[in-house]
Protein backbone atom coordinates (compact mmCIF):
# COMPACT_ATOMS: atom_id res chain seq x y z
CA UNK A 1 0.00 0.00 0.00
CA UNK A 2 1.18 3.13 -1.49
CA UNK A 3 2.30 6.02 2.24
CA UNK A 4 1.85 9.77 1.34
CA UNK A 5 5.00 10.03 1.37
CA UNK A 6 5.41 7.77 -1.62
CA UNK A 7 6.50 9.68 -5.29
CA UNK A 8 4.09 9.23 -7.74
CA UNK A 9 4.57 6.06 -10.09
CA UNK A 10 5.75 7.46 -13.00
CA UNK A 11 4.04 7.37 -16.16
CA UNK A 12 5.28 4.88 -19.22
CA UNK A 13 7.43 6.93 -22.04
CA UNK A 14 6.03 7.56 -25.06
CA UNK A 15 2.35 8.46 -24.37
CA UNK A 16 0.88 11.68 -24.88
CA UNK A 17 1.09 14.47 -22.43
CA UNK A 18 -3.10 14.24 -22.13
CA UNK A 19 -2.26 10.59 -21.09
CA UNK A 20 0.70 11.62 -18.91
CA UNK A 21 -1.54 14.09 -16.76
CA UNK A 22 -4.27 11.71 -16.24
CA UNK A 23 -1.57 8.92 -15.45
CA UNK A 24 -0.98 11.38 -12.83
CA UNK A 25 -3.79 12.47 -11.74
CA UNK A 26 -5.10 8.59 -10.96
CA UNK A 27 -1.80 8.16 -9.06
CA UNK A 28 -2.19 11.24 -6.73
CA UNK A 29 -6.08 10.30 -5.86
CA UNK A 30 -5.61 8.43 -3.05
CA UNK A 31 -3.76 10.67 -1.30
CA UNK A 32 -6.09 13.17 -1.99
CA UNK A 33 -8.28 12.20 1.21
CA UNK A 34 -5.80 12.79 3.94
CA UNK A 35 -4.40 15.99 2.01
CA UNK A 36 -7.64 17.76 2.15
CA UNK A 37 -8.30 16.75 5.69
CA UNK A 38 -5.13 17.71 6.87
CA UNK A 39 -5.88 20.91 4.84
CA UNK A 40 -9.45 21.56 6.11
CA UNK A 41 -7.90 21.59 9.54
CA UNK A 42 -4.99 23.92 9.11
CA UNK A 43 -7.05 26.54 7.91
CA UNK A 44 -9.24 27.12 10.65
CA UNK A 45 -6.58 28.94 12.80
CA UNK A 46 -6.12 31.55 9.91
CA UNK A 47 -10.16 31.60 9.43
CA UNK A 48 -10.98 32.54 12.81
CA UNK A 49 -8.05 34.98 12.49
CA UNK A 50 -9.91 36.66 9.90
CA UNK A 51 -12.96 36.75 11.66
CA UNK A 52 -11.77 38.10 14.68
CA UNK A 53 -9.87 41.21 12.56
CA UNK A 54 -13.43 41.83 11.00
CA UNK A 55 -15.75 41.46 13.99
CA UNK A 56 -13.20 41.91 17.00
CA UNK A 57 -13.84 40.86 20.13
CA UNK A 58 -17.36 40.49 20.39
CA UNK A 59 -20.05 37.49 20.48
CA UNK A 60 -21.00 37.72 16.82
CA UNK A 61 -17.02 36.93 16.54
CA UNK A 62 -17.38 33.89 19.18
CA UNK A 63 -20.38 32.71 16.77
CA UNK A 64 -17.95 33.01 13.78
CA UNK A 65 -14.95 31.34 15.50
CA UNK A 66 -16.97 28.59 16.62
CA UNK A 67 -18.71 27.89 13.27
CA UNK A 68 -15.35 28.14 11.16
CA UNK A 69 -13.94 25.58 13.90
CA UNK A 70 -16.66 23.37 13.64
CA UNK A 71 -17.00 23.62 9.96
CA UNK A 72 -13.49 22.84 9.29
CA UNK A 73 -13.43 19.48 11.63
CA UNK A 74 -16.81 18.68 10.00
CA UNK A 75 -15.51 19.00 6.25
CA UNK A 76 -11.72 16.91 7.84
CA UNK A 77 -14.28 13.99 8.28
CA UNK A 78 -16.24 14.58 5.10
CA UNK A 79 -13.26 14.83 3.19
CA UNK A 80 -11.56 11.57 4.78
CA UNK A 81 -14.68 9.40 5.48
CA UNK A 82 -17.98 11.07 3.63
CA UNK A 83 -19.90 11.57 6.30
CA UNK A 84 -20.95 14.54 8.75
CA UNK A 85 -21.42 12.77 11.98
CA UNK A 86 -25.07 13.79 14.14
CA UNK A 87 -23.05 14.35 17.07
CA UNK A 88 -21.53 16.92 15.70
CA UNK A 89 -23.90 18.26 13.44
CA UNK A 90 -27.05 18.77 15.74
CA UNK A 91 -25.21 19.64 18.60
CA UNK A 92 -23.53 22.86 16.79
CA UNK A 93 -26.66 23.88 15.14
CA UNK A 94 -28.65 24.13 18.69
CA UNK A 95 -25.35 25.90 20.39
CA UNK A 96 -25.39 28.42 17.45
CA UNK A 97 -28.98 28.94 17.06
CA UNK A 98 -29.14 29.85 20.92
CA UNK A 99 -26.13 31.87 20.32
CA UNK A 100 -27.61 33.83 17.78
CA UNK A 101 -31.09 34.47 19.46
CA UNK A 102 -29.49 35.67 22.75
CA UNK A 103 -27.03 37.84 20.79
CA UNK A 104 -29.93 39.16 18.08
CA UNK A 105 -33.32 38.58 19.61
CA UNK A 106 -34.90 40.89 17.11
CA UNK A 107 -33.12 38.31 14.21
CA UNK A 108 -34.49 35.00 16.29
CA UNK A 109 -37.14 33.77 13.65
CA UNK A 110 -35.08 34.62 10.56
CA UNK A 111 -32.40 32.41 12.29
CA UNK A 112 -34.89 29.24 13.21
CA UNK A 113 -36.64 29.67 9.35
CA UNK A 114 -33.25 30.19 7.33
CA UNK A 115 -32.18 26.91 9.27
CA UNK A 116 -35.53 24.75 8.73
CA UNK A 117 -35.56 26.63 4.47
CA UNK A 118 -32.30 25.54 3.91
CA UNK A 119 -32.85 22.05 5.38
CA UNK A 120 -36.26 21.30 3.72
CA UNK A 121 -34.69 22.54 0.28
CA UNK A 122 -31.50 20.36 0.41
CA UNK A 123 -33.82 17.58 1.74
CA UNK A 124 -35.89 18.04 -1.73
CA UNK A 125 -32.56 17.67 -3.61
CA UNK A 126 -31.82 14.91 -1.81
CA UNK A 127 -34.85 12.81 -2.65
CA UNK A 128 -34.83 14.12 -5.95
CA UNK A 129 -31.02 12.44 -6.54
CA UNK A 130 -30.06 10.83 -3.33
CA UNK A 131 -26.61 9.81 -5.24
CA UNK A 132 -25.36 13.19 -4.83
CA UNK A 133 -26.34 14.85 -1.83
CA UNK A 134 -26.41 13.15 1.58
CA UNK A 135 -28.77 13.47 4.31
CA UNK A 136 -25.36 14.37 6.57
CA UNK A 137 -25.39 17.85 4.12
CA UNK A 138 -29.22 18.07 4.65
CA UNK A 139 -28.85 18.43 7.92
CA UNK A 140 -25.71 20.59 7.78
CA UNK A 141 -27.95 22.90 6.38
CA UNK A 142 -29.26 23.32 9.97
CA UNK A 143 -26.25 24.73 11.05
CA UNK A 144 -25.48 27.23 8.23
CA UNK A 145 -29.00 28.32 8.43
CA UNK A 146 -28.56 29.44 12.22
CA UNK A 147 -24.92 31.06 11.69
CA UNK A 148 -26.09 32.94 8.53
CA UNK A 149 -29.89 33.88 8.53
CA UNK A 150 -31.19 34.95 5.01
CA UNK A 151 -27.20 35.20 3.50
CA UNK A 152 -27.41 30.47 3.99
CA UNK A 153 -29.11 30.84 -0.29
CA UNK A 154 -26.04 32.57 -1.25
CA UNK A 155 -23.78 30.47 0.82
CA UNK A 156 -25.27 27.29 -0.73
CA UNK A 157 -25.68 28.74 -3.79
CA UNK A 158 -21.41 29.45 -4.24
CA UNK A 159 -21.01 26.01 -2.72
CA UNK A 160 -23.10 24.02 -5.16
CA UNK A 161 -21.10 26.07 -8.19
CA UNK A 162 -17.53 25.67 -6.44
CA UNK A 163 -18.94 21.91 -6.30
CA UNK A 164 -19.44 21.64 -10.12
CA UNK A 165 -16.15 23.13 -11.27
CA UNK A 166 -14.47 20.61 -9.26
CA UNK A 167 -16.75 18.16 -11.02
CA UNK A 168 -16.06 19.70 -13.76
CA UNK A 169 -12.12 19.10 -13.17
CA UNK A 170 -12.58 15.53 -12.30
CA UNK A 171 -14.24 15.28 -15.89
CA UNK A 172 -11.26 16.84 -17.58
CA UNK A 173 -8.72 15.20 -16.10
CA UNK A 174 -10.16 11.54 -15.25
CA UNK A 175 -12.37 11.52 -18.37
CA UNK A 176 -15.34 9.52 -18.22
CA UNK A 177 -14.31 7.17 -15.09
CA UNK A 178 -15.14 10.99 -13.05
CA UNK A 179 -18.93 9.50 -13.48
CA UNK A 180 -18.69 7.41 -10.64
CA UNK A 181 -16.39 9.33 -8.65
CA UNK A 182 -18.14 10.36 -5.17
CA UNK A 183 -16.90 13.33 -3.77
CA UNK A 184 -17.53 14.97 -0.27
CA UNK A 185 -20.16 17.91 -0.70
CA UNK A 186 -19.93 19.06 2.66
CA UNK A 187 -16.77 20.72 2.22
CA UNK A 188 -18.14 22.99 -0.17
CA UNK A 189 -20.93 24.01 1.22
CA UNK A 190 -19.04 24.91 4.34
CA UNK A 191 -16.83 26.92 1.86
CA UNK A 192 -20.12 29.26 0.56
CA UNK A 193 -20.54 29.53 4.26
CA UNK A 194 -17.19 30.48 4.98
CA UNK A 195 -17.15 33.06 2.64
CA UNK A 196 -20.34 34.80 3.07
CA UNK A 197 -19.97 34.78 7.19
CA UNK A 198 -16.84 36.77 6.80
CA UNK A 199 -17.56 38.70 3.07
Amino acid sequence: MASFSDPPAPAPPGIPVGMRVRHAVEDLRPRLPQAGSLIALALAVPLIAIALVRFGPSGRFAVAAFVIGTLCVLSAIDIAEHRLPNAIVLPSFFVVLVAQTALYPDQALEWALASVGSCLGLYVLHVVYPRGLGLGDVKLALLLGAALGSDVMGALLLGSLAAAFYAAALLVLSGGAARQTAFAFGPFLAFGAVVALLV
